[in-house]
């Protein structure tokens, strides 16, 4: 009987060396073949501002938004452990709007964790979070909801100033109570420092082979969008599948090929008969009106 994934499992990673594989989720269906497939950890990202919405960068995305998909991978995907983004603007105001928004989140959506991008700003936060028994994945590194502070998406920790702080963030909200880590675009041996100077599970997504797990964007390692960061593998080019099969079906009813009989519903003889009777009388009805 297949079991439930915990926070428990994602410990594992760090103790036993197996990394730990996880994918971002958006929908209903796209979780329920990832969990048949055996992926574990799902991180619904706001990332879905990018590549389900189409906005250029993740800010404009809402907060009933992301219950609303978070819920939808949780039913897809039951025995996975569920990672639930908090949007921009949901818990920056306050320790306080952060609580309400984050138990919220929980409550609607049954997701396991939820994923903050943070500094030592929301060690309060994290905090409160944690003493409410809710766990909290911090992300630090490239932080998309700061892409106008950061000036672009660009990678983090490339100084030894920048590694310096990164470590030392990431040991404050450790022990603020961060149940985890997201480390995204730091070089490899800023990741191994956080790995070295931390006790929870770091996951990377373009931080190098020291994580315990790492995360990618689905859309990115499937050929769905226009390019993919260096650090995303090429798992298949299901765009340019999908375009041939989209000029397919264009093809088909534009020939008339489709649809054909196979794809009909039929009626019985004795109720064709009968509706086929009654045609003469319902049109001359419809001539008196």
């Amino acid at each position: 009987m297949p079991r439930k994934t915990t926070l428990t499992d994602l410990r594992a990673a760090r103790q036993t060396g197996r990394a730990a594989a996880m994918l971002t989720c958006y929908d209903f269906s796209t979780a329920r073949l990832m969990q048949a497939a055996g992926v574990r950890f799902l991180l619904v990202g706001d990332s879905a501002a990018n590549v389900i919405l189409g906005h250029e960068t993740t800010l404009p995305v809402s907060l009933d938004f992301m219950i609303e998909i978070s819920a939808a991978v949780r039913r897809g995907a039951p025995l996975a452990m569920v990672v639930a983004d908090m949007p921009f603007g949901s818990y920056h105001q306050s320790a306080r709007q952060g609580v309400k928004n984050v138990t919220r989140m929980v409550q609607l959506s049954g997701c396991d964790c939820v994923k903050l991008e943070a500094s030592e700003k929301q060690a309060k936060l994290i905090g409160l979070l944690a003493d409410a028994g809710v766990p909290v994945m911090a992300h630090l590194g490239l932080r998309p909801q700061s892409v106008n502070l950061l000036g672009g998406y660009r990678a983090q920790g490339r100084t030894a100033r920048e590694a310096e702080n990164l470590v030392r963030t990431a040991v404050i909200l450790e022990r603020a109570g961060a149940a985890a880590i997201l480390l995204e675009a730091v070089p490899p041996q800023v990741a191994q420092a956080v790995v070295e100077t931390t006790k929870v599970p770091i996951i990377g997504c373009g931080a190098g082979p020291a994580c315990h797990g790492h995360v990618i964007v689905t859309h990115d390692a499937l050929g769905l969008t226009p390019s993919a960061p260096r650090f995303v593998p090429a798992l298949a080019d299901l765009g340019t599948a999908m375009k041939v099969a989209f000029a397919d079906y264009l093809r088909l009813v534009e020939s008339g090929e489709y649809p054909g009989p196979q794809h009909a519903y039929e009626m019985s003889e004795d109720e064709l008969m009968k509706f086929s009777r009654g045609r003469p009388l319902a049109s001359a009805a419809a001539q008196q009106d």
